[in-house]
C-alpha cells in the first residue's frame, strides 16, 4: 500500500510533511517495513520439524535469510521508532520491540553457531514472536481505535499489545522444549 498509492493515509496521515521528506526517515522506514515483511514471510516455514529434518540446507539458507532481514529491520525500526505516533509512551513500547527482536535473534545466532540447537529454537521462538507483533499490531489497531475512538490512544496501546503477549505465549511454547 504505502508503494501504490498517495502516503497520506492510516499511520503515515499522522507524521508531519517534513517528516516524510527525510531521507533517513524513510530509507529506514521502507526497510523496515519490506525486510520486516520478508522476515515474517519466510519465518515460519522454518518452525516445521519435518521441512528441518528433510530440507536442512534450506532450512540454513532460509534461517540466514531471516537472520539478515530481521538485523535489518530491527535496527531501522529503532530508529523510527524515535518518531512514533503517541509520543513517549509509543517510542518506549516501540524501541522495547525492536531491543528484544534484536536482542533474540542475534542470541539464536550465536546459540546455533555454538551447537546449542535447543537454546537456538527457544531464541528464534522469541525472534518470531517479535517479529509476528507486524500481525498483532494490525489485528489490536482497528479493535482499539474503534473501541476508544481515538487513534493516538489506540496507538499507544497497541505499541505494547502488539507484542507483549507475543512474548508471552513465546514463553509457555519454549517451556516444553528440552534438550
Amino acid at each position: 500500500m504505502y508503494f501504490i498509492i498517495e502516503r497520506t493515509f492510516g499511520l503515515l496521515d499522522s507524521k508531519s510533511a517534513e517528516l516524510l521528506q527525510d531521507t533517513t526517515w524513510n530509507i529506514m522506514f521502507y526497510s523496515h517495513i519490506l525486510l520486516g515483511g520478508f522476515a515474517l514471510m519466510i519465518g515460519w516455514a522454518q518452525f516445521s520439524k519435518k521441512f528441518r529434518t528433510k530440507h536442512i540446507k534450506w532450512h540454513r539458507r532460509i534461517g540466514k535469510a531471516y537472520i539478515i532481514a530481521a538485523l535489518i529491520s530491527g535496527i531501522s525500526s529503532l530508529y523510527i521508532a524515535h518518531f512514533a505516533t503517541g509520543g513517549i509512551i509509543s517510542m518506549i513500547g516501540f524501541l522495547s520491540l525492536g531491543v528484544i527482536w534484536l536482542f533474540t535473534t542475534i542470541m539464536a545466532y550465536k546459540a546455533i553457531k555454538n551447537g546449542e540447537i535447543v537454546k537456538h529454537q527457544k531464541f528464534m521462538i522469541f525472534s518470531y514472536a517479535a517479529c509476528f507483533a507486524a500481525v498483532t499490531l494490525r489485528i489490536w489497531l482497528p479493535i482499539l481505535t474503534a473501541t476508544f475512538q481515538d487513534f493516538i490512544f489506540a496507538y499507544r496501546i497497541v505499541a505494547w499489545l502488539c507484542w507483549v503477549p507475543n512474548i508471552i505465549v513465546a514463553f509457555f511454547l519454549t517451556r516444553r522444549l528440552t534438550a
